[in-house]
């Protein structure tokens, strides 16, 4: 089983009910211990199966369209499309990886808030129409390079709990649609929807009702100036708990039966990227340096010191970091929870650590604290929920090697695809037998050809 981020050809090992997930992991880190000790992930594509399965019973008839740049790794995006799920562009190679595997222009939206000319033009060539814009000025770029564009408004929203993020980045007031559709109009393009975005750290599902309602304002408004609107995308942010999701339809199911009913033809979508892929990922990396610091310089500042000074204090270096697979801990709050591989006694004691990456660069922590049995160079550590925003173009600090990825998925899932009629033949020639992981030796494990 091999696969690199850059690496569009790939292979898909089909786990028996003996065979689990620990498992793989094991044998990986077994073969990676006699062969050199680079980080890697195990990825469980038959939990987008189950994402899916979810989304159709809970969420349906609101169309997914899976954010790309969220995890960009082939076997993602080849499953995804097999599902039917529509894909949300933002870069003309995140519209080129989904065109190659024979997605419909009709399936890509190009969501990139600030787009390039060159970018407009190739989504032109590509029949690529549907897109967003927030301003007059991105209107008008879109109007020169793209006269078939079909855009949609992105309004914002914001948190009536005023918790973390009050005014979001992107997105034009409802004051400002009138303007924007007033110069569409002068320009000769389309305008045929309305999006928004509720951050999935919103803890006021209310917010999706002002959305929502400001959303048919805007249908409203668009009918005064002829446009004919057919889509509302309610965007992202959804956790990828279940629970969450089923909240969330509780939510907004009753506003889109009296704003959008199916009558109306207007098509609902929505773009989970976080949903499907974060929790099909786990992430291996090794403890390549290790060295004791002084107590009170790992504390976070205010935090009282209450530990005996005679205890050693641990920082230790792992092979992947901000600039590899925790990127998202430079712009978000990535909760890294890290869980020892080896085996230690549950009486073992447990020592002041911290985490941090292979450039040894200031920025580049991965836990500030954290307890952990005392931990030796070679040793590896697990990361949980790693499948969003993690996997794509990364760079390689200090020539660091990329994470190899090893794709799996158990035969109930399989047969779970092939009973919907959705494992496609293209897409089966991937696949591969694995009788039991724990029983195979190390001549037959999983290649991890460079």
């Amino acid at each position: 089983m091999k696969g690199f981020l850059e690496d569009a050809n790939y292979s898909i090992g089909l786990l028996d009910e003996g065979a689990t997930l620990a498992d793989v992991i094991d044998n990986c880190i077994y073969e990676h211990t006699h062969t050199g000790k680079r980080a890697f992930y195990v990825g469980d594509l038959g939990k987008l199966v189950k994402k899916n399965i979810q989304w159709q019973n809970v969420m349906a008839p609101i169309k997914p369209f899976y954010p790309v740049r969220c995890n960009s790794t082939p076997g993602v995006l080849e499953i995804l499309g097999t599902l039917g799920i529509g894909f949300a562009c933002s870069s003309k190679s995140e519209m080129a990886l989904v065109q190659d595997l024979g997605i419909s222009p009709e399936n890509i939206i190009y969501t990139n808030p600030c787009k390039q000319a060159s970018q407009i033009k190739y989504a032109a060539k590509a029949g690529i129409n549907i897109m967003t814009c927030d301003n007059d000025i991105e209107l008008k770029k879109i109007a020169r390079n793209h006269p078939n564009a079909k855009l949609l408004l992105h309004i914002a929203t914001e948190d009536i709990t005023a918790d973390e993020e009050m005014n979001m980045k992107f997105g034009t007031t409802l004051k400002n649609c009138r303007h924007l559709m007033e110069c569409a109009k002068e320009l000769g393009v389309q305008i045929v929807g309305v999006k928004f975005h509720v951050s999935g750290s919103c803890k006021e599902l209310q917010t999706y009702i002002h959305a929502i309602s400001d959303a048919r304002c805007v249908f409203d408004m668009a009918e005064e100036f002829g446009f004919k609107m057919n889509m509302l995308d309610i965007g992202g942010g959804f956790t990828g708990s279940e629970l969450q999701l089923e909240e969330v339809n509780h939510i907004i199911r009753p506003l889109l039966d009296v704003y959008f009913p199916k009558e109306s033809g207007v098509n609902v979508i929505a773009e989970p990227g976080f949903y499907y892929v974060s929790s099909a990922f786990t992430l291996a990396v090794n403890v390549i340096a290790k060295k004791t610091v002084e107590y009170d310089k790992l504390l976070p500042s205010g935090v009282e010191q209450t530990r005996n000074d005679d205890e050693p204090v641990f920082t230790y270096y792992i092979n992947d970091g901000v600039y590899g697979s925790f990127a998202s801990k430079l712009s978000e709050k990535l909760n890294a929870i890290p869980e020892v591989h080896k085996k230690y006694k549950e009486d073992e004691p447990l020592f002041a650590s911290s985490l941090w990456g292979p450039s040894c660069d200031e920025l580049d922590q991965i836990v500030e604290n954290c307890l952990l049995p005392e931990l030796s160079v070679g040793d590896w550590l697990i990361f949980d929920n790693m499948g969003s925003g993690t996997l794509g173009e990364q760079s390689t600090f200090n020539d660091y090697q990329r994470p190899l990825i090893y794709y799996m998925m158990s035969f109930s899932d399989w047969d779970e695809m092939q009973d919907a009629g959705i494992a496609s033949d293209t897409l089966m020639k991937n696949f591969f037998f694995v009788p039991s992981c724990i029983q195979l030796s190390p001549e037959d494990r999983f290649s991890t050809a460079a």
